[in-house]
């Protein structure tokens, strides 16, 4: 039983997680070349050429490197029913949402979830808020029928009519009528998350401190989202809400997947007709020494090498001290290091990820009104950067692919990003065109 992980979770990168004063919206949304805004500043869109991620740390060891082999061929693997699938899942596979430009990456240009709503005789209808064209989402209920606060994940579709479901199963997709009681989360990078993992807890306490200042002086706030048991830095997902890769990786497998694992044992529908395989269904072979599906993902992600920045010209150049000027730089933190790890390839490296993993406050156009953990609804991580010159879509919930915009719309009532935004609309047009280009070349 191979599988992926539909990794829901990180950060698709935003322009300055500290971004947004202006309430300047220009126009775009979903196009393929964003238009320039009106004073000229223009998206140049994803750099072409190779893709500059999605390969193996360097640096590892014969064993190293062969577990990496075998842990991407899982992650490019798609499941069916008997492999565990569902009942009630939003893809199939890891790499149907962690594909672009690279297998570990963001959301591709034509969304998978189009094809697997019908895949194999499904009768699922594709909800509105999913185009051909448009990023892979995951959708949450901001509350219960009940009206309590909800928060949590509810799958897009069932296997119901599928060839390889069982006769008597007959469940229904959610009801997605109301929407305005949605709300939508796009897939992260899975790109140098062994790196950010290997950055210690006093690593980042440091990092943040020694931004103090800078960050009071732009009115920015932040702090970072911790376990609940030992106080430990949180550092995965959207919102910074999971703890360790092994964490991300199974709970990611039986809620995008469906698929019942050592860590999250508990089938999220538990309709007996619709049972296929025993719980757990996926777990390690310890007669065979075989690793489990969600160890080999995690494998995959720990020993995937962050992004490749393009090589600087002289207007990427100006635009990198432009981002430094504005007050970007106060929460997205050009470089960490790792500490002291097992792995050598992770042991003491520099993480070039732009980002200080911690939780700002972005206002109430991006606002979800969801909890997790210390993230409030208005709290987001701040994204990592890296790989961003190779992105297609922004914002938590992809709203855009335009990355002047994704800047502009950081400002809105409530956001710590109001002057760096400020900053930005305050350069003259052709070093705001500096930063997206800098930007660009991540």
């Amino acid at each position: 039983m191979t599988n992926r992980i539909l990794f829901s979770l990180f950060v698709a990168g935003l322009a300055c997680s500290v971004p947004l004063a202006g309430q300047r919206r220009p126009g775009g949304g979903a196009q393929e070349n964003p238009p320039a805004a009106a004073d000229g500043v223009r998206d140049p869109g994803p750099r072409p050429g190779p893709a500059l991620g999605g390969q193996p740390l360097p640096g590892l060891t014969v064993g190293e490197r062969a577990v990496f082999e075998q842990a991407k061929i899982a992650f490019e693997e798609a499941d069916d029913v008997d492999e565990g699938l569902g009942p009630r899942f939003n893809l199939d596979s890891c790499v149907g949402c962690h594909s672009f430009p690279a297998s570990g990456g963001s959301a591709p240009a034509v969304n998978p979830q189009i094809a697997v709503a019908t895949k194999m005789g499904a009768q699922n209808r594709v909800p509105p808020f999913l185009r051909p064209d448009g990023p892979v989402r995951v959708v949450r209920f901001r509350q219960a029928a009940d009206g309590s606060p909800d928060g949590g994940v509810h799958s897009l579709f069932v296997i119901t009519g599928r060839s390889d479901a069982p006769p008597g199963c007959n469940i229904q997709q959610p009801d997605f009528s109301q929407q305005g009681n949605l709300v939508f989360r796009i897939p992260t990078p899975a790109f140098g998350l062994g790196l950010i993992e290997a950055i210690p807890d006093s690593t980042l306490r440091a990092s943040f401190a020694a931004s103090a200042a800078r960050r009071q002086a732009l009115g920015i706030a932040g702090r970072f989202n911790t376990n609940g048991n030992d106080g430990t830095i949180t550092r995965f997902g959207w919102k910074a809400q999971n703890k360790s890769l092994a964490i991300f990786s199974g709970e990611a497998y039986n809620v995008e997947i469906g698929v019942t694992n050592d860590l999250f044992p508990q089938e999220r529908e538990e309709d007996p007709a619709c049972a296929v395989t025993a719980s757990t269904e996926d777990h390690a072979d310890h007669d065979g020494r075989a690793f489990s599906d969600v160890e080999m993902f995690t494998q995959f992600m720990r020993l995937l090498d962050g992004p490749r920045a393009a090589a600087s010209t002289a207007a990427s150049q100006r635009g990198r001290q432009a981002f430094e000027a504005v007050g970007c730089a106060a929460c997205h933190t050009p470089v960490l290091r790792t500490g002291r790890s097992t792995v050598a390839a992770l042991d003491r490296k520099e993480a070039r990820l732009y980002s200080d993993l911690a939780i700002h406050r972005m206002g109430a156009l991006l606002g979800d009104g969801v909890t997790q953990g210390d993230a409030r609804g208005q709290d987001w991580r701040t994204s990592p950067l890296w790989g961003l010159g190779q992105r297609l879509f922004f914002l938590h919930d992809g709203r855009t692919r335009d990355l002047v915009e994704a800047i502009r719309m950081h400002d809105s009532p409530g956001s710590e990003a109001h002057a760096v935004v400020d900053n930005f609309n305050a350069l003259p047009a052709a070093s705001q065109q500096d930063l997206v280009e800098f930007l660009r070349t991540l």
